[in-house]
């Protein structure tokens, strides 16, 4: 089976589908490879677009907006609360799969270089848009500090080394070594996308090359504490290193290795096992706010799990992962009928436009959140804030939408008979 058109990138997103024709076949949907097709692991089924990935990067972005305007009281809202893992981890691994599926495509057609310059193209919008995400929150911290008028958002935000020495930290910003606090999710993405061509070349080789490899990166990584540094002391708060499993894993699973492990996930014992492990993690996840519980956790058990280091994904926030993976496959199937309910719209909408929407997040979170700080706000301004900014977030997406229909149509529109003189 082939996919029936060619993979392109648009303005918009840059890993959408040419005439939103071709597949995103998600885990359980994903075609096996067929025997005249064995010498590309790029071979997928032609059909209609994959909305389920689209709704749950949206859900992504609104949960790491809302755990970053009010992570004391919204994030109650949030699954971090519940559990070992967050919207990172969800995001970053249909990150990977999407990216995969695009440019993997895009290299088997047109060669490497091709496949390679495309996807370095899509590297270069990242940054910039991290750039750009950065010179938009210094502006903020900078009017929020003088409305304070003290120095409380400098700390909070770990940027006083730039306004003491603004020009090496400029230097560092751009190197990708210094950032402001909630700016870590960018830079990590440009290093994995940068990594890309490897994997799909890797995967073009043979197919389960780049997760083996992969794995062993992980397993060194914890072993010998690899890691970058950032400006001027510390360590990035995502390290690419261990983070590069999920996004490789995603990748993975684009490839073909999602339709090599759907008989297991439709296995009942996988689904009773992830749902066991589920309230494990919210047993645990509860004595971290309820200290009077702390005393049911056998300390044998404490030593074993603890520390849950988010910093080098630690394996039972991967695992938390793949069990919420498991069950909601088995919730939202492929037909499922709420993809088509316009009140999940918005939240598809926003899944497409993942890196324009992933940098507005950021930059209302902070506005969001120095307005709480401010007002000393209660429950209702937190909700309302946190509403606030899905609604301005779901109104960008629309308007990006109606922006390139618009193009689409005017393109389509035939043009007028040329006029030649007498």
């Amino acid at each position: 089976m082939s996919v029936t058109g060619s993979v392109t990138e648009t303005a918009s997103d840059g890993e959408t589908i040419a005439g939103r024709r071709a597949a995103l076949p998600w885990l359980t949907r994903l075609p096996l490879i067929s025997s005249a097709a064995v010498a590309s692991p790029f071979t997928l089924a032609g059909g209609q677009r994959e909305l389920r990935l689209d709704l749950f990067r949206g859900l992504a972005l609104w949960l790491i907006f809302i755990d970053h305007v009010s992570p004391d009281v919204l994030s109650w809202f949030t699954i971090r609360s519940y559990g070992f893992s967050d919207a990172a981890e969800f995001f970053i691994f249909i990150s990977g799969f999407t990216a995969a599926f695009v440019y993997g495509r895009v290299m088997f057609d047109r060669g490497f270089v091709i496949g390679a310059a495309r996807i370095l193209r899509r590297v270069w919008q990242i940054y910039t848009a991290h750039l750009l995400l950065f010179a938009v929150l210094i502006a903020e911290i900078t009017i929020a500090t003088a409305v304070s008028g003290g120095p409380f958002y400098l700390e909070e935000m770990a940027v006083g080394a730039f306004f003491r020495d603004p020009g090496p930290a400029m230097n560092q910003a751009l190197l990708l070594r210094f950032r402001p606090l909630n700016m870590d999710v960018l830079p990590l993405y440009v290093v994995l996308m940068a990594t890309l061509p490897l994997v799909l070349r890797l995967a073009r080789w043979r197919a389960d090359l780049p997760l083996a490899m992969s794995i062993v990166l992980y397993i060194a990584t914890i072993r010998y504490d690899l890691h970058f540094s950032t400006w001027p002391a510390g360590f990035w708060s995502f390290n690419p290193f261990a983070w590069q499993l999920l996004f490789v894993f995603g990748a993975w699973c684009a490839l073909g290795g999602a339709a090599r492990i759907a008989p297991l996930i439709r296995l009942p014992v996988a689904f009773w096992t992830a749902v066991g492990y589920l309230v494990f993690c919210f047993c645990v996840t509860l004595t971290w706010y309820f200290p009077q519980l702390e005393a049911l956790m056998p300390p044998w058990l404490a030593s074993l799990i603890y520390p849950i280091n988010k910093t080098d994904l630690d394996i039972l926030r991967f695992g938390h992962f793949l069990a919420l993976a498991v069950v909601t496959l088995r919730f939202v199937p492929g037909d499922w009928p709420g993809l088509e309910s316009p009140w999940l719209q918005p939240l598809i909408l926003c899944g497409q436009y993942s890196l324009q929407i992933f940098a507005l997040g950021v930059a209302l979170s902070f506005a969001g959140y120095a307005v709480l700080t401010e007002t000393s706000a209660g429950i209702g301004l937190h909700i309302a804030v946190g509403l606030s900014g899905i609604l301005i977030m779901s109104a960008v997406a629309l308007l990006f939408t109606w922006y390139k229909r618009s193009l689409s149509v005017a393109a389509r529109r035939p043009k007028p008979p040329a006029v030649h003189a007498g």
